[in-house]
């Protein structure tokens, strides 16, 4: 069986590396599988592979006051505010069903998000929601990202010329944003790192058949790139087939590391400076020990 083995050039056991992000991780939707379905016991799994902050990302606004009930209570988790492009919003009587703007803005501001989305085009299932009515949706959220000066979280998926077109027309290359589990290609990257945007690679860089994604994770900046699970989702190798937890974000960091043949330390203490560059709301409350170590790098 293909694995994406890892090194460190220190000689180090990975274990000592206390610097990873998960920037990507669905907490309201764990698997009973995963800790009993407990947010609690999930996170300390994760803090204890070093993994020390959290990115709760909605997929509605219906589920804003959880995933901010869950920040609350755990002061290393941060959200973001969207609807992802193929969630179908429950009917509001007397009002239109798809967020507007204003909607968008509001949520985020009232719940504290550090970041809108995730939003975008998804054509592998373009009869689950219309393609005009996820166009428009990605609009109003970038307008959103835009006005708040917030960066965008970019679900893309076999639409590619038409996201790179509304982010062209529509993102703050000041703010930018991240295109979250990518599996386009090196191309579409590149032009959206032209754009002021980061690639986040998760677990299906483990996978077999995943060596383009594994070219992309060599041939791109280090300073671009940034990592996630999409937990429960897209467990890596080792752990595929299982419901996906953030503590696993350490296995797509060891692939990365062993493909550019650096330390998975040098990953980690990238990758969380981008995450804290990109995410700047989330800075501020980043963990004492990860702003020192950070700031004694020269990295944030």
């Amino acid at each position: 069986m293909f694995e994406c083995n890892s090194h460190r050039s220190d000689g180090l056991p990975v274990a000592e590396t206390y610097m990873f992000v998960d920037s990507h991780c669905h907490l309201d939707r764990l698997s009973e599988q995963t800790h009993g379905g407990d947010i609690a016991a999930t996170l300390a799994a994760a803090r204890a592979a070093h993994v020390s902050q959290f990115l709760a990302v909605a997929v509605s606004l219906e589920e804003m006051p959880q995933l901010a009930a869950i920040a609350r209570a755990h002061q290393d988790v941060v959200i973001s505010a969207g609807m992802h492009p193929l969630h179908s919003p429950a009917e509001k009587e007397g009002a239109e069903s798809e967020p507007s703007v204003a909607d968008i803005k509001d949520a985020a501001e009232q719940f504290g998000a550090v970041a809108i989305g995730e939003t975008g085009l998804d054509y592998h299932y373009r009869d689950s929601v219309p393609v005009d009515v996820q166009h428009e949706r990605f609009k109003r959220h970038l307008i959103a990202a835009r006005e708040l000066d917030l960066p965008v979280i970019v679900h893309t998926r076999e639409a590619r010329q038409e996201t790179l077109a509304l982010l062209r027309e529509y993102s703050d290359p000041r703010v930018g944003g991240v295109l979250h589990c990518f599996t386009e290609d090196l191309a579409m990257a590149r032009e959206a790192v032209r754009l002021g945007f980061y690639i986040s690679l998760s677990g299906i860089i483990t996978f077999r058949n995943a060596e383009p994604l594994r070219e992309l994770a060599r041939q791109l900046p280090l300073d671009r790139l940034l990592i996630e699970t999409d937990s429960p989702y897209l467990a890596p190798v080792p752990y595929r087939g299982k419901p996906n937890e953030p503590a696993w974000v350490v296995k797509v960091a060891e692939c990365i590391a062993n493909e550019r043949g650096i330390s998975v330390d040098e990953v980690a203490m990238q990758t969380t400076a981008n995450f804290y560059q990109l995410f700047r709301a989330a800075a501020p409350d980043a963990p004492v020990h990860v702003k020192e170590a950070l700031a004694q790098s020269g990295l944030l």
